[in-house]
Order: structure tokens, then C-alpha cells, then sequence
């Protein structure tokens, strides 16, 4: 069970949004790379980034932060999601050491392109489901689309994606807990792993994470928690560790 700190890049700084409201942040740092760094030497064995700006306009506005963290830290495998939405954009990120793409909104509006891109980039290419009972939002959370978040994610494992990143969004940035119920259900429904994201908030939850482990749950990206102090990553991980070894 990986626990994934999150990186959330918006004009440049280190940020946490409630529910996605762009306007609803809360600025941990100014410097990425040296939040990038502080993860890194707690132990984090991947870093989880999102370039918010890209997410809400549909094209990379923070790449080059993104560039500089994946180059700062080349050992450590990095996901990266926020307005992938074309060929170029992915081999940018990969040429620059990224380890994972994350589409989002252009996996539920073309689906055709995870396809194409899991031909293209073998390995590389991940997608993000953010949803809100049952449904997946898009475009930074503003709009909610008709489509099932199962049905899409079953088609997504046909076309050979790496892994889901299941966000449930009522829950991220409010510090409420994980709706591990949802998530579990979700991930019930397919073979490839499923990332849980959204509102893991203490060690409760990681316990409670590595207690359903079995059913295709294979890591959490924490965000406020850790940058609030409710959870510490290196003890987090050193108990997921543990309970995975059991």
C-alpha cells in the first residue's frame, strides 16, 4: 500500500483546495520543489501532481515546475494529472521523467484517446475518475458529466491503463474522512489497481485502507492531512508496510 503525497501546483505554489473551488485554497508554499524535496526525505516512494490551472483551461500552465520536480527527484516515480489532454503534452512530461500521465477530463469527453495513448505509451498512462455519486465530474470539478464511473473505469482497464485514481470529491480537501465504502465498491468492479484519493485524514484511515487492500486498493494520495499535521507520511507508511505484511 503506497501512500502518495500530493503536490497541487496553482499559480506556481503549493496549494489545497476544498471540493476543487479554485478560489477555496489554502497555500502551503511557495517553493513545490522544496515541498517535493520534504515528502522525498520523509520517504515518500511517489509524488502525486496536479497542475490545477492546467485542469480548469485544458492545457499545461505549470509544467514547468512540474519539469523542474521531476528532474530534481529522478529516483522517485511521479504521477502527474491537470490538463493532459493531447499527444504532446504526455511526451513532454515522460521526456522530462515522469513516470505516470493522469488524464482526466479528456478520458470521460473522448475515450478514444486513452486508447490511443495506452498504444502510444505503454505503462505510462493512468486515469482519474473524480466523482460524485456514481457520476464523473470534469474540467476542474465545474462540470458534472452523465456518465458512470464503473462503466467508464471497466472500459479504461480494456484499453490498458495502469491504474484508476478514484477521488471521491465530496470528501477531498474537507478533512472528513475516507468514503471507503464508495471506493471499495469501485474498485470491486475491476482487476487494475485502484488509488484512492480524496478526505484521508489520520491513521484510522490507513488502517482502515489496508484492511480492504485485498480487494484491488493498492495505494492513498493524502493532501491536507499531511500538510495539516493529522497525519505524518513516514509513520504512515511504516504502518501500511506493516499491516501489508501481515
Amino acid at each position: 500500500m503506497l501512500i502518495i503525497p500530493a503536490i497541487d501546483i496553482k499559480d506556481g505554489k503549493c496549494v489545497r483546495l476544498r471540493q476543487g473551488v479554485m478560489n477555496d485554497d489554502t497555500v502551503y508554499s511557495e517553493d513545490p520543489i522544496a515541498m517535493a524535496g520534504r515528502w522525498v526525505e520523509q520517504g515518500a516512494r511517489r509524488l502525486h501532481l496536479v497542475d490545477l490551472n492546467g485542469a480548469t483551461v485544458g492545457k499545461p500552465v505549470n509544467s514547468g515546475v512540474i519539469h523542474d520536480i521531476a528532474q530534481a527527484f529522478p529516483h522517485v516515480p511521479i504521477q502527474v494529472g491537470g490538463g493532459i489532454r493531447s499527444e504532446e503534452t504526455i511526451v513532454s512530461y515522460l521526456e522530462a521523467g515522469v513516470r505516470y500521465v493522469i488524464i482526466g477530463t479528456k478520458a470521460v469527453t473522448a475515450p478514444h484517446f486513452v486508447q490511443d495513448m495506452c498504444l502510444e505509451f505503454p505503462s505510462h498512462v493512468m486515469v482519474g475518475l473524480d466523482v460524485r455519486d456514481g457520476k464523473v465530474a470534469i474540467e476542474g470539478w465545474s462540470k458534472l458529466s452523465r456518465h458512470d464511473a464503473v462503466d467508464l473505469a471497466r472500459q479504461f482497464e480494456e484499453d490498458g491503463v495502469e491504474a484508476i485514481i478514484f477521488t471521491d470529491i465530496r470528501r477531498d480537501g474537507m478533512m472528513s474522512g475516507l468514503n471507503l465504502e464508495a471506493t471499495v465498491e469501485f474498485a470491486r468492479h475491476l482487476t487494475i489497481p485502484v488509488i484512492a484519493s480524496g478526505g484521508v485524514t489520520n491513521l484510522d484511515d490507513i488502517r482502515a485502507l489496508c484492511a480492504v487492500e485485498s480487494e484491488g486498493i493498492a495505494g492513498a494520495v493524502t493532501g491536507r492531512a499531511i500538510y495539516e499535521g493529522t497525519l505524518d507520511l513516514r509513520t504512515a507508511q511504516a504502518l501500511a508496510d506493516e499491516l501489508s505484511a501481515r
